[in-house]
């Protein structure tokens, strides 16, 4: 059997981007969560996956909603990722504190990140104590420019290219 600390070491291991999947409650508030687990499914239809868990209080609303946004994080963005990734009245709070405006389809978008993805919810799926989201892109911002955040080993950092020979 292998240990769950174990297990989350070697996943950890894999340097990931970091994303926050924004959207809006039935109050209309702001919310979401921050993920690494976000991927490219399909080019036709474009198609992308995000797996939130369960027990999280945004896995309900991204469902209902039928509508999110994948925000992928520029370098200077770790303050909207914990943001996000806090629970309750804490993360309310701090969400108030994220420049947050409304996308082409209507979900909000955090500013500034590399690029949003803006998307309809395709199809849903079991994994285990995470729902896998299947994502319909209809829409996309891209900043070019921005320099990504990335998460490895508990951290978060910019990316930085590739040494070259």
């Amino acid at each position: 059997m292998i240990s769950e600390e174990l297990y989350k070491q070697a996943l950890g291991s894999f340097p990931a981007g970091v994303t926050i999947v924004s959207a809006y409650d039935d109050n209309g508030l702001v919310t979401g969560l921050t993920a690494s687990a976000f991927t490219a499914v399909s080019m036709s239809p474009p198609l992308v996956l995000v797996c939130p868990n369960y027990s999280s209080d945004t896995y309900p609303v991204l469902t209902q909603g039928k509508r999110f946004a994948i925000n992928i994080l520029a370098s200077d963005q770790a303050g909207p990722a914990f943001a996000f990734a806090k629970k309750g009245e804490a993360k309310a709070k701090a969400i108030q504190e994220v420049a947050v405006s409304k996308g082409k389809t209507g979900v909000p978008i955090i500013q500034g990140a590399v690029a949003t993805i803006e998307c309809s919810l395709w199809n849903e799926y079991d994994g285990g104590d995470h729902a896998i989201l299947v994502g319909k892109v209809e829409y996309i911002h891209l900043d070019q420019n921005s320099v990504p955040l990335v998460y490895c080993r508990g951290q978060m950092n910019a990316w930085e290219a590739p040494v070259t020979a």
